[in-house]
């Protein structure tokens, strides 16, 4: 709800965002990453109340053992994760996601970005199951083995992201806000709808109000349409 608002707010809607509790979120205080969420804080510039912290790294466990994921070349041929052979085979699958270009030709050495099934990407670069396992759900993070049989774009993009970003933060690809999920919701209530405590520039700006501890006991009616709201006898 609070991100929902900020982004009606934010496109000049006017909004009261009534909460019944006395903190931010209601029961998705604390939240499951959504589909473009990461646009979401941009677009509101929500995180200038919000501090993030770099994730060490991803690790998958193995044997009784823990092992940090390779996601560069470099990375795959020191990697414990794999035999000799193997780390060449993957550094060169890695190879090959970090210079794909789906507009480009020569990038695709054989593979049909739209046909060849990701399957058939692993086949070619005689890429062994654990690979496959910790390069599907650890690099392209899938949570179930479906995209095999998919068309392999995506799920290249989604290495190649992964990858990617590593060369904007250097350890990881992950940013964590600093005092947990429950940051995220606080952040946009704060910046779209201005807390009465908040800079009156805000305010000004996106003309929104947050309201906590205001249970909604009515919604008033007039010809089909909603015109107000009642709480606690006003």
């Amino acid at each position: 709800e609070c991100i929902l608002s900020g982004i009606m707010s934010v496109n000049g809607k006017k909004v009261l965002h009534m909460d019944r509790n006395s903190y931010y979120g209601g029961e998705s205080a604390s939240i499951t990453p959504l589909e473009d969420l990461v646009k979401m804080l941009l677009f509101t510039e929500v995180t200038r109340y919000l501090d993030f912290k770099v994730i060490e790294g991803s690790f998958v466990y193995k044997g009784g053992r823990i092992y940090k994921v390779p996601s560069t070349e470099t990375e795959a041929l020191s990697s414990s994760l794999m035999g000799l052979f193997e780390k060449r085979r993957f550094k060169k699958f890695l190879g090959f996601v970090a210079n794909f270009d789906e507009n480009d030709p020569k990038t695709m050495e054989g593979v049909d970005p739209k046909k060849t099934t990701m399957q058939e990407v692993y086949k070619k670069f005689d890429l062994g199951q654990d690979v496959v396992d910790f390069t599907g759900h650890a690099l392209a993070l899938y949570r179930t083995d479906d995209y095999l049989s998919q068309p392999c774009l995506e799920t290249l993009n989604r290495i190649k992201l992964y990858s990617g970003s590593l060369a904007r933060y250097g350890k990881s690809p992950y940013l964590y806000p600093l005092y947990g999920l429950g940051e995220l919701p606080q952040g946009f209530a704060r910046c779209e709808f201005a807390l009465r405590f908040e800079l009156d520039r805000l305010s000004a700006i996106y003309g929104g109000t947050y309201m906590l501890n205001k249970p909604i006991e009515e919604l008033v009616m007039e010809n089909g349409r909603i015109v107000g709201v009642k709480s606690e006898g006003e």
